[in-house]
């Protein structure tokens, strides 16, 4: 019985986000053929690679990407 639980205590949790149906159908068309087998796992899948990106690099623009968006702002008047 100890082998049970303690493969209990390994095992991920899971759950429940809501999103809008119709996000939901278009990423059901996006998987269709592709082999992901659910929404939830193409969901999961792409969370994970954004936040191992975001966490490579703590800086969400690049040095020239912040001097076009000053450049941009200052041409608005900011």
């Amino acid at each position: 019985m100890k082998k049970t639980k303690k493969r209990d205590e390994n095992k991920v949790k899971y759950g429940t986000i809501s999103l809008p149906l119709p996000l939901i159908d278009k990423i059901k068309e996006k998987i269709k053929g592709t082999g992901m087998p659910s929404v939830s796992s193409y969901v999961a899948f792409v969370l994970r690679q954004i936040l191992s990106s975001s966490s490579e690099s703590s800086e969400v623009f690049d040095k020239k990407e912040r001097e076009e968006i000053k450049k941009r702002l200052a041409s608005l008047g900011y």
